[in-house]
């Protein structure tokens, strides 16, 4: 057994101040960490494994110029209200999608820019020339940013795919980000309607208004299914728990409503879950019937069951 004499208990005693303080300094002077976000989200659909890949988030000021167009500054402050959300702010997401489906390695739309696509994709323990098929829901700057870059073509070894409807439209009209991301690339893409097959268990599904030839894209791998949505929809609350709100980026809002409606009924019937573009990363949950609308609902550990 140790023993103490008087002296070194009185010692001990005297010293435990300046320790505590020693101690309670050296926490005090931990540095702040910069806030971060993961840049993937992976999980198991039947035999695929799907990642959600976050290319970029940003801060938007004055929300109501982008959702809700047509309802009075009132109801979207109160509608934002009852969701905690502010009403002079939002946060964009952009979520690409890269699934492996065991025999091929799909992407499903770019981002803004080839740096963060790539940066995404590495994270996620993949290289950009492993990609072999890069899938393009539609033709907005966000979603075809990430197809070249200046050192070129991003995906050198992808075939390309997207809806013929979608692309006939912007190759009719004059615009400088679909001229320099897109044509470049239309000796290496094919094209596809409504119900087309990408790949086994890759099927697309029209979803127009967005854009004129927007698409979905429905995966189903070992009896289990999800839905990758795209900008059908573009935000948890002002587009599922309001399908009417018009959109200042959709192109036709009436067929973008419609959609809204047919699709998340569709989804909260079958209880498919969905990834979203501009959802909250990683960007994955249900769409529940609320009333006259829909309750976005995170998804939490149910994809890893």
């Amino acid at each position: 057994m140790t023993t103490f004499t008087r002296r070194q208990a009185l010692a001990s005693t005297l010293a435990a101040p300046a320790l505590l303080s020693l101690t309670s300094a050296a926490r005090a002077a931990a540095p702040m960490q910069e806030v971060t976000m993961p840049k993937f989200h992976r999980f198991k659909l039947g035999g695929f494994e799907v990642n959600t890949l976050l290319a970029g988030s940003a801060t938007r000021d004055e929300p109501q110029s982008i959702f809700g167009q047509n309802v009075s500054a009132e109801e979207f402050a109160s509608v934002s209200a009852e969701n905690f959300i502010p009403t002079d702010k939002v946060q964009f997401y952009f979520t690409p999608t890269l699934v492996n489906t065991g025999s091929e390695l799909i992407l499903f739309d770019t981002g803004l820019n080839a740096g963060g696509i790539t940066a995404a994709i590495a994270a996620a323990g993949y290289s950009a020339d492993q990609v072999d098929a890069v899938v393009l829901t539609h033709m907005h700057g966000d979603h075809i940013g990430g197809l070249s870059g200046d050192a070129g073509e991003t995906f050198t070894n992808a075939r390309y795919i997207t809806g013929q409807v979608e692309y006939d439209h912007w190759a009719g009209a004059a615009n400088e980000r679909f001229d320099g991301k897109v044509k470049p690339l239309a000796e290496k893409m094919s094209f596809l309607k409504g119900g087309d097959s990408v790949a086994s268990g890759v099927t697309a599904q029209e979803a127009f208004g967005h854009t004129p030839g927007h698409m979905a894209y429905r995966l189903e791998s070992g009896g289990k299914q999800l839905m990758i949505m795209a900008d059908f929809a573009n935000h948890y609350v002002w587009s599922l728990a309001k399908p009417d709100w018009e959109v200042r980026f959709d192109m036709d809002k009436g067929a973008a409503a419609a959609t809204r409606r047919k699709m998340l009924d569709m989804m909260s019937a079958d209880g498919i879950p969905f990834i979203g573009y501009h959802m909250p990363f990683p960007g994955i949950g249900y769409a529940q019937t609320d009333g006259d609308g829909y309750r976005y609902v995170p998804a939490s550990y149910q994809m890893l069951l």
